[in-house]
């Protein structure tokens, strides 16, 4: 069967990573928190769909206020969450070209919280 639209190679899916659909990330908890609060009987499938479009193309502005409407939050709300999701994302990424880094983190963390 042929693919309609773009293949996995072409340029336009650089840096997707289909896991995303299924990755718990700090965007959809906080979104599906959110959405819950605000009484969505759709809410997990609302996280589901907006949260790797969050980390692969970016909030555009329509986004930002849709979301803060739905969830009844502030456009700097909305816009705080996306912005530790993708540092979240960036410290994956580090983490994944540099795993050493992920044993210094731990031994950190048990340093600054020795209980």
């Amino acid at each position: 069967m042929p693919i309609i639209g773009p293949g996995p190679d072409d340029p336009e899916y650089d840096n997707y990573d289909p896991a995303w659909r299924h990755q718990d990330t700090p965007f959809r908890r906080w979104l599906l928190d959110k959405l819950t609060a605000a009484g969505f009987d759709y809410a997990e499938d609302m996280a589901r769909s907006c949260a790797p479009a969050n980390r692969y193309n970016g909030l555009s502005t329509l986004d930002i206020y849709s979301i803060a409407v739905e969830t009844g939050t502030t456009l700097d709300e909305v816009r705080a969450a996306h912005k530790a999701d993708l540092a979240d994302w960036a410290r994956e990424q580090q983490l994944r070209d540099h795993p050493e880094l992920a044993v210094l983190d731990a031994r950190l963390d048990r340093i600054a919280d020795p209980t």
